[in-house]
């Protein structure tokens, strides 16, 4: 296991990221039954597994089976005896926890309510990375700001992040912070796999001019870089892309990068999603991939990921056969900027 620098801080975390999306929902007929369920038995073997992998580094968030997931990551920690120390603990707010109208967004109100339930729930005194879940379209960027910083001097948090943002309104907010003190933003969250590669527009050269951390969400495109889907495959029963489709891909675009994904894993004798994985850890913005999983066979493959390398040859084919289709002003950019690109460095004798 390789550990990286959450963004620009002291802190180093683990290249895989335990998500805990599958933990809880039993109780629930929507979303989170669908997604995962699991009780606390088999929550304590995937959490654990995972530490001894060498996995420092675990993300949930309060809205995940409402409340659900931290109480039995918080329980499965204590059972385990894991040192607080030992694992990095990140949490988001944002996501609707009640019928009120304050039980959402990214308001002071709501934050302020939110931080200690999370607290309560893990089973802890502090928060290590304490992210913004989705984009308030209400709340001033300033209010979110200021809360969150008041949440760090008060020590009940140690660094914040965002998720689900957009590239200018992560700037807009790292200027803010800047200008009145306040802890910045360290971590973006987001979408980010071989078949939706969006995110290369615009955030990644945001992140690695600003030295923000990249977490990775649903690296397998929600199940459909599994190798369970493409032309001609059988129906998967059970399985969560099967029920919820999310989130969105391409498909036309999507089948020939896994044909060649398992044209690649085949070479190495691995799976089609283990070469997905490794596609996203070999990227340099990439800080830290989020796993999930329902079983301890299926996060056994994902952390296997840390091992494949794939050669220069294997990556630049499928950079290619994924990548994006040229949109403005990218296209410009290219055709105006070529005469500017900088030279490389050149010792004088």
């Amino acid at each position: 296991m390789k550990y990286n620098q959450l963004g620009r801080t002291g802190l180093f975390v683990s290249e895989i990221c335990l998500g805990t999306m599958t933990f809880g929902g039993d109780n629930d007929a929507g979303i989170w039954k669908m997604i995962g369920a699991l009780g606390q038995g088999e929550v304590d073997g995937i959490v654990g597994k995972a530490l001894a992998a060498g996995v420092n580094f675990i993300d949930t968030a309060d809205v995940y089976a409402y409340g659900q997931s931290e109480k039995l990551l918080g329980q499965s920690l204590k059972n385990l005896g894991v040192a607080r120390k030992d694992v990095v603990l990140a949490t988001k707010v944002f996501g609707e926890m009640g019928p009120g109208p304050n039980d959402k967004g990214a308001s002071r109100g709501h934050i302020m309510d939110s931080v200690q339930g999370s607290l309560e729930r893990l089973q802890t005194d502090h928060i290590d990375l304490y992210q913004i879940h989705g984009n308030d379209t209400v709340t001033p960027i300033e209010e979110t700001l200021r809360a969150l910083d008041d949440l760090t001097r008060q020590g009940l948090v140690r660094y914040v992040g965002v998720s689900n943002w957009t590239a200018w309104k992560i700037a807009k907010a790292l200027g803010i912070s800047a200008a009145k003190d306040y802890a910045r933003f360290e971590t973006l969250q987001a979408y980010y796999s071989i078949a939706g590669r969006d995110l290369e527009r615009e955030l990644a050269p945001m992140l690695t001019e600003e030295k923000l951390g990249l977490m990775v969400w649903s690296p397998l495109a929600g199940g459909l870089l599994s190798g369970k889907f493409g032309p001609g495959a059988p129906p998967v029963n059970g399985a969560r892309r099967t029920s919820f489709d999310f989130p969105p891909v391409n498909t036309d675009r999507a089948w020939p990068v896994v044909a060649a994904m398992r044209e690649i894993g085949d070479a190495h004798g691995v799976s089609v999603a283990r070469v997905a994985l490794a596609w996203l850890l070999s990227k340099q913005h990439v800080m830290s991939v989020i796993i999930g999983a329902k079983t301890l066979e299926q996060l056994d493959d994902n952390l296997a990921a840390v091992d494949l390398v794939l050669t220069a040859d294997e990556i630049t084919r499928l950079d290619e056969i994924s990548a994006l289709p040229s949109e403005y002003p990218g296209w410009m950019l290219e055709r105006q900027g070529g005469a500017r690109r900088p030279k490389p460095f050149m010792a004088k004798a």
